[in-house]
C-alpha cells in the first residue's frame, strides 16, 4: 500500500474519529442534563438524540453555524419533556460541550503526529467543525498551534466533500494536490471528498468496519507513516 512514487510534502487529516475521540453524543447530553436538574436515562435521550439527529438538514450548518446546534439542542429538549428555560438550556449545552465530551487523542494519533512533524512535513486539519468547537478542541489534546492550516466550516462557509475546502488548504500550505495525503473516517465526507480535490486518501479504520475493497484503508495512524516519502 504506497503513494505511486509520489513524494509528499504535506498531511491533511480530519479531527473528529481521525484524531480525536469523544463520549458518545447521548453520554454527553446526559451529563449536562444531569447537572442541569434534568434527570433522563441514557436510553431516553438516546431514541430522542436518534431521532432528532435523523431529521436534521446538515446543509444548513454553514449559514446557521453555532445557531445550528442551538437549535438542534432545543429540539431535543422539547422531546425530552422540558418546557422550562428550554432556549438558555440550549445555549448552555453548546457553550459547554467540550467540557462534558472527554476529547482527547486516540493514542496512534498522540504518536505519530510528532514523528510526521519531524520529517519536515506541513501539517492542517480539515474538518467539518465550527472555528469555536476547534478552538475548544486543539488545547484540550495539546494540538493548539500545532498545524500549519486548519480549514473549518466558518473558513469558506462550505464543507466536506465540497473540493473548494481541500483545495484551499492546499494553498495555505502551498503545495500541489499530488503533493499532498489526507486522512479521515468518513467515505463520503474525507474520502470522496479529498479524492476529488486530487489528494491521495487513506481512510483510517481502526475496527475493520469498511468492506470497500476499493479504498485504500489504514488500521491506525502508524501505517500511514511507513506509507509516506519525503
Amino acid at each position: 500500500m504506497g503513494l505511486s512514487g509520489r513524494q509528499v510534502k504535506a498531511v491533511l487529516f480530519d479531527l473528529g474519529g481521525t484524531l480525536i475521540k469523544t463520549a458518545e453524543i447521548p453520554l454527553v447530553l446526559k451529563r449536562i442534563l444531569g447537572d442541569c436538574g434534568v434527570i433522563r436515562s441514557l436510553e431516553e435521550v438516546s431514541e430522542v438524540w436518534k431521532k432528532v439527529d435523523e431529521g436534521l438538514n446538515f446543509r444548513e450548518l454553514p449559514v446557521l453555524l453555532e445557531e445550528f446546534w442551538v437549535r438542534w439542542n432545543v429540539r431535543i429538549l422539547r422531546d425530552l419533556g422540558v418546557d422550562f428555560g428550554v432556549r438558555r438550556l440550549a445555549e448552555f449545552i453548546a457553550a459547554h460541550w467540550w467540557d462534558y465530551s472527554g476529547v482527547s487523542l486516540f493514542p496512534d494519533a498522540e504518536k505519530m503526529l510528532p514523528l510526521l512533524k519531524e520529517r519536515g512535513l506541513k501539517m492542517g486539519v480539515v474538518t467539518n467543525g465550527l472555528r469555536s468547537d476547534v478552538d475548544e478542541i486543539l488545547p484540550r489534546v495539546g494540538l493548539e498551534g500545532f498545524f500549519d492550516v486548519v480549514v473549518v466550516i466558518d473558513t469558506l462557509r462550505r464543507m466536506k466533500p465540497d473540493v473548494e475546502v481541500f483545495r484551499y488548504a492546499l494553498e495555505k500550505l502551498g503545495v500541489e494536490a499530488c503533493e499532498a495525503v489526507f486522512v479521515g473516517d468518513e467515505l463520503e465526507a474525507d474520502y470522496k471528498g479529498a479524492s476529488g480535490a486530487g489528494l491521495a486518501v487513506f481512510l483510517v479504520d481502526r475496527d475493520g468496519k469498511v468492506l470497500d475493497e476499493g479504498v485504500k484503508r489504514i488500521g491506525s495512524l502508524e501505517e500511514l507513516f511507513l506509507c509516506v516519502r519525503v
